[in-house]
């Protein structure tokens, strides 16, 4: 359904999530999921990049498998809670969520950019190989778990085995993270804030060089999160970090 912008109801958005008035307004508890699917693949791309066009959805209380499979240049305005597996394997979207979300956020996202104004659950990011999902709560266990690629910024903690089998990407962590951290990952960075329970075997702390300062700050500026990147540590595979320090011509011993 396309709202006429004086019927359109009220909803509580944060204020900076809205750019402008949306340009279309569909209800999901009238459509259901996939009608909502293909309401908004319907929908007229704008010609211009710069200025998306503009997709609110109503009536979000938790529902599971929202908007999954979608991969066209909009942005989408959510309002309320989603369930398990909302916006998996998406594409080219701008997502700005307010409320929490349950398992399996933006698995499999492909590219574009989730933005969940609350909590996340299980799996955060999991697969993804592009694209860059921002979680300004907190998320659960196996956040970024085989993901080939992309960014996760996440605000508050993590849970248990952070970045399990990745192969690429980056994890950005403003707070705490549970145990396992990395385990069975390569080619993948963890930036973290606070502390956590464990690091998985083979996965060690590195030096946070300048160039990964900056790296780090432009992409916490790209993610609205608030922070100076030397407050974070650098967590990597420690073959990685082998392999940066022979590149460098550095040498350390480990004397017995």
């Amino acid at each position: 359904m396309t709202g006429d912008p004086a019927n359109r109801a009220e909803t509580p958005s944060s204020a900076g999530d809205i750019l402008s008035s949306p340009d279309h307004t569909f209800l999901i508890q009238e459509l259901g999921n996939e009608r909502l699917r293909t309401s908004i693949l319907s929908v007229q791309a704008a010609p211009d990049d710069e200025k998306l066009t503009q997709v609110q959805i109503v009536g979000a209380a938790g529902q599971h498998y929202a908007m999954m499979r979608i991969d066209h240049p909009v942005r989408i305005q959510v309002d309320g809670p989603l369930g398990d597996y909302a916006f998996a394997w998406c594409g080219q979207l701008d997502v700005r969520l307010t409320g929490s979300v349950g398992n399996g956020i933006a698995e499999g996202l492909v590219s574009g950019a989730v933005r969940i104004r609350g909590d996340a659950g299980v799996g955060a990011g999991a697969t993804m190989s592009g694209g860059t999902l921002a979680v300004y709560g907190s998320a659960g266990d196996r956040c970024g778990a085989a993901m080939r690629g992309g960014n996760i910024f996440v605000r508050g903690n993590v849970g248990d085995e952070c970045g399990v089998g990745a192969l690429g990407g980056m994890i950005v962590i403003g707070g705490d993270a549970g145990e396992r951290v990395g385990d069975a990952m390569s080619n993948v960075t963890v930036f973290m804030r606070g502390k956590a329970k464990s690091l998985a075997d083979g996965v060690v702390e590195a030096p946070l060089r300048k160039r990964e300062q900056l790296r780090l700050g432009l992409l916490l500026i790209n993610a609205s999160i608030r922070g100076d990147a030397k407050e974070f540590r650098r967590i990597v595979p420690e073959a990685m970090l082998i392999a940066e320090e022979a590149s460098r011509g550095e040498v350390n011993p480990k004397w017995r």
